[in-house]
């Protein structure tokens, strides 16, 4: 494979790794992993020079912050169903002097779905 070729695979895998995150298509992320693992075994055997290194490692360096942002706002959505779930089985309230209360929730004896 040229370097040229190498180097117009990883560019257009960058991008479309980089529409997956805008578009939250993380099935076509776990696709484009294994595709990228394959890329960065044939980029051992054919190095690139640095004029071609450039633009993919600002691609590498913007997916990444792209990665970073999609986790945290995983983290903050699982955060969130947490708290409500809490709140499902008691809520913490304060008196007028300030002592804390905790109201629980009745037990329902139904069955709860999930998706």
């Amino acid at each position: 494979m040229t370097d040229q070729t190498l180097t117009n695979r990883l560019k257009s895998l960058l991008e479309a790794e980089r529409k997956a995150l805008l578009e939250g298509d993380f099935d076509r992320l776990a696709e484009l992993m294994a595709e990228k693992q394959g890329l960065a075994e044939d980029l051992e055997n054919a190095p690139l020079r640095a004029e071609e290194v450039a633009p993919i490692k600002d691609g590498l360096r913007r997916n990444q912050e792209l990665f970073d942002q999609a986790l945290a706002g995983l983290r903050n959505v699982a955060a969130r169903i947490g708290d409500l779930n809490r709140v499902r089985k008691a809520t913490d309230t304060y008196d007028a002097k300030g002592r804390r209360q905790t109201i629980d929730a009745p037990a329902s004896k139904r069955l709860e779905r999930r998706a």
